[in-house]
């Protein structure tokens, strides 16, 4: 399958393109600069891969939590790509995505997904992933002010990790979790693809008009972008 991924949820951009045997993926580290390159980084990825939009099979784009302007470029780079070559789109949950991606980086029975919301608040989730089927349940879901997230761990005994990117202020502020932490840098778009590739074998029909991003609250003006 051909299939495009994108990425950009938070602190950085990346975009992942399968062209049914070989991997390519482009990242942007510029954060401030991922409105202006975006599409270029895209179409960067997909020249190398040797693919052309109306050749994909499909496109996979991250749907968040995240940061509110970022998921608003990514869903409108995807859509515009979609819509352009008419391609089918599927969103995938961005929390479920980067846990996925780190039971290889863990045995722990809890894998807790952190992405920033506003400054000193993170939205999270807990799963218990059960190694035997490689089967992740989500337990909870919801937003914590980084002060209360020890308490809201303490059912699970010490017996998880912690995954994200830039998880510095996390363990600054409470040095208890700084072991638990494991940087989610193995978290890009080609964590999508697999996502992807199911849908498209389910005969999902991934339509434009269902793509909406998962905000989870509502933006203000001013906020700082992650």
């Amino acid at each position: 399958m051909k299939i495009l991924a994108i990425e950009c949820t938070h602190h950085i951009a990346c975009v992942a393109v399968n062209n049914g045997s070989e991997l390519v993926e482009r990242f942007n580290h510029d954060w401030q600069k991922t409105t202006e390159l975006i599409v270029p980084l895209v179409m960067d990825a997909m020249n190398a891969a040797g693919v052309r939009p109306d050749q994909l099979d499909g496109i996979a784009v991250s749907s968040g939590p995240g940061s509110f302007t970022a998921l608003r470029i990514g869903m409108s780079a995807a859509k515009g790509i979609a819509f352009g070559a008419g391609r089918p789109l599927f969103t995938v949950p961005t929390m479920q995505a980067m846990a996925a991606a780190a039971r290889p980086q863990s045995s722990s029975p809890h894998i807790v997904t952190l992405i920033p919301s506003r400054p000193g608040e993170y939205y999270y989730s807990i799963y218990r992933s059960d190694g035997s089927e490689g089967k992740l349940t989500e337990i909870e879901s919801s937003r914590t002010m980084v002060a209360d997230l020890p308490g809201r761990l303490e059912a699970l005994a010490g017996e998880f990790v912690i995954v994200g990117r830039g998880l510095d202020e996390l363990a600054g502020h409470d040095a208890s979790l700084a072991p638990y932490c494991i940087e989610a840098s193995f978290f890009t778009a080609a964590s999508l693809l697999p996502y992807a590739e199911k849908a498209l074998s389910d005969g999902v029909d991934g339509m434009l008009a269902e793509v909406v991003p998962d905000y989870r609250q509502q933006f203000v003006s001013g906020q700082q972008k992650q």
